[in-house]
């Protein structure tokens, strides 16, 4: 196995959200964009790429660009429920066409105080995650109330494990 992470255009370049379009579309084809990116690489065999975005009141909450703007998602995210959607595409390049999955899940936020608030920026944790904010960091207020936690995390296992097996039964390998 070899890891081969995507070039940094797969993410910038790809086309805004678009009208209309639902949060598990648009992951979907960032995943997708990010797995074509991989292919075009020369890569061959088993492709995975997935994109992870948070959402509150339908805004997606991506990556933050800067402390100012993890402030604000993480403000906009206490005392809240929020979901979180991977796309997910497996890709048997070139021989079969691209796989595309996503999985949703909910998660609530107990209120952050101001001092919790600023500790956290501080930590430097809320860097480049979607919402501003990792599940797996301990400290942080999420709790769980649907879906799976690898999908909160970007790599959603039960989602790719029946990807993988429906694979398989494809091209029977």
């Amino acid at each position: 196995m070899r890891v081969v992470p995507p070039p940094d255009s797969a993410e910038s370049t790809a086309p805004p959200r678009g009208p209309g379009e639902t949060l598990a579309d648009y992951v979907m084809r960032l995943a997708l964009a990010k797995a074509r990116a991989v292919g075009a690489t020369g890569v061959r065999g088993t492709i995975l790429a997935c994109d992870t975005l948070g959402e509150i009141d339908g805004i997606p909450l991506g990556k933050p660009l800067d402390r100012d703007d993890a402030r604000r998602m993480l403000q906009a995210l206490s005392g809240r429920a929020h979901r979180v959607v991977t796309g997910v595409c497996l890709w048997q390049h070139p021989e079969y066409p691209p796989a595309l999955a996503a999985s949703e899940s909910l998660l609530d936020m107990a209120p952050l105080d101001a001092e919790f608030l600023d500790w956290y920026l501080d930590s430097g944790m809320w860097r480049g995650k979607a919402g501003a904010c990792g599940f797996q960091d301990e400290r942080l207020p999420l709790r769980l109330v649907s879906g799976s936690p690898s999908n909160v995390v970007g790599l959603p296992l039960e989602t790719v494990t029946r990807m993988l097996m429906e694979l398989d039964a494809t091209t029977g390998t």
